[in-house]
């Protein structure tokens, strides 16, 4: 009890009066993140709702926008798994999937904190139920240039050894959770509820004890050499040399304004 009470001394004023409260989808929440998605399945179709495409100036300056697209499960191709290192702490990073369908057409997946506005991740409101968890389903446009071109990170995206089966059922299975998290909210929580925690639940929803709580998922800066232990990823050889030919922060830069910029950053 000393502890929590310590560290509630700790986090600015008024924060510790959420513990314990209940989590819920009506705040005044960051205009990128006012909007859940959700997705109706129709047989092999399914149609998804609010999938974002923000227009950036820098980082924090953008136009949000969103449109709604109708994905065929039969045209599903692949699963690519994204990992962006925290600079300076290459232990911790940001997890997302891209879901690629023919014709070059791309869905990526980001479970994120949900942020009021003007609010920041603090690692120890993460812990106390200070943040709702969202999906954000978007565009890699939004995505993916967010990290690399706005913020500068370092964005490493692997091909994942996933069959167009598995990749529909994976599919569905984020699709069922959008849903469950637009009619029941939860909360983030740093350790159990993240980013990385979430994409290892839809894994083992399809594997049963796929893939195990281990290092690489308490520490997501590892996620990738522990997928790629598991042989969940495509390798090219070692894992350092497949670490480096998944690097596509240089590429994404470079082809910023291209219409093709999906296509370009897997070449």
């Amino acid at each position: 009890m000393r502890g929590l009470v310590l560290i509630c001394t700790l986090l600015p004023g008024g924060a510790c009066s959420l513990i314990g409260g209940k989590p819920s989808n009506l705040r005044d929440w960051s205009p990128d993140q006012g909007v859940l998605p959700y997705a109706e399945v129709f047989g092999d179709l399914v149609h998804v709702h609010n999938v974002r495409d923000c227009k950036y100036l820098t980082a924090d300056s953008y136009v949000v926008d969103y449109y709604d697209k109708t994905y065929d499960l039969r045209a599903l191709r692949t699963v690519d798994f994204i990992v962006v290192p925290f600079r300076g702490m290459p232990a911790l990073a940001h997890t997302m999937l891209s879901f690629g369908f023919d014709g070059e057409e791309y869905l990526a997946v980001s479970v994120e904190i949900r942020r009021e506005k003007g609010e920041k991740y603090e690692f120890l409101r993460g812990i106390l139920n200070q943040y709702e968890l969202m999906y954000v389903l978007g565009d890699e446009r939004d995505l993916v240039k967010l990290r690399s071109n706005y913020r500068g990170d370092d964005v490493y995206l692997y091909h994942t050894r996933a069959t167009p089966e598995q990749a529909r059922a994976f599919f569905l299975d984020v699709a069922q959770r959008v849903n469950q998290l637009r009619d029941q909210p939860e909360f983030y929580n740093t350790f159990t509820n993240n980013c990385t925690t979430n994409l290892m639940h839809h894994v083992n929803d399809l594997a049963p004890g796929k893939v195990p709580y281990r290092l690489g998922v308490l520490f997501p800066g590892y996620s990738d050499r522990l997928c790629y232990s598991l042989g969940l990823l495509e390798p090219a050889g070692s894992f350092a040399e497949t670490r480096r030919r998944a690097w596509v922060s240089d590429v994404a830069r470079q082809s910023a304004e291209a219409p093709d910029f999906s296509a370009r950053i897997r070449r």
